[in-house]
């Protein structure tokens, strides 16, 4: 199921927006969670590659000269990067430890971003996981100040951005509104 608002409702909540003077501000990009399977799985200080790209072909269509056709193709997923601070929880160096021993197993993982008041406000479910590549900390005995960190990339089979997270970006402005004074909660 998808869940497109047309684009006349985004023009009506920005003038809306505009009118009552509460605007919508960006979240901030250094709150967020990881979920393997439903798990908390440690504290991390990246997720890189959350990202697809959809390829596109070419068709030139005979006698026509002014333009030529693009196509969207298949869709291309880079390898998700996930960087935490090295602990002893080592759950992301078991799995890849066990996909390396042949033993393979999916598995979903949910990124969450995290408002104001530490909660959910847009999530990304990334689908069927493998860990396909692990590097361990770096040590320098010369920076007694930075924290041992390991990555792991992870190549998958796509990404949604669930119903329930784009319900929640609509329905916080809604609420920042109501709680500004403005409206009535």
């Amino acid at each position: 199921m998808t869940f497109v608002l047309p684009v006349g409702y985004n023009a009506a909540f920005a003038v809306a927006s505009n009118l009552t003077g509460h605007r919508l501000d960006p979240f901030m990009g250094h709150n967020f969670l990881v979920e393997v399977e439903g798990l908390l799985v440690g504290g991390f200080t990246r997720v890189s590659g959350l990202e697809s790209s959809i390829e596109v072909g070419e068709y030139a269509e005979g006698g026509v000269n002014g333009y030529v056709h693009k196509i969207p193709g298949k869709t291309r997923y880079p390898n998700l990067v996930l960087t935490q601070g090295l602990t002893g929880l080592d759950t992301l160096y078991g799995w890849y430890a066990d996909v390396a021993r042949g033993k393979v197993r999916r598995r979903n993982i949910t990124i969450m971003l995290l408002g104001p008041r530490k909660l959910p406000v847009v999530w990304w479910n990334v689908l069927d996981a493998i860990p396909v590549k692990w590097s361990g900390p770096t040590f320098d005995a010369s920076q007694d100040s930075e924290v041992a960190v390991e990555v792991v990339e992870l190549v998958h089979q796509g990404i949604r951005k669930p119903i329930g997270s784009r319900i929640t970006e609509l329905g916080r402005a809604g609420i920042d509104y109501l709680r500004s004074g403005d409206g009535v909660l």
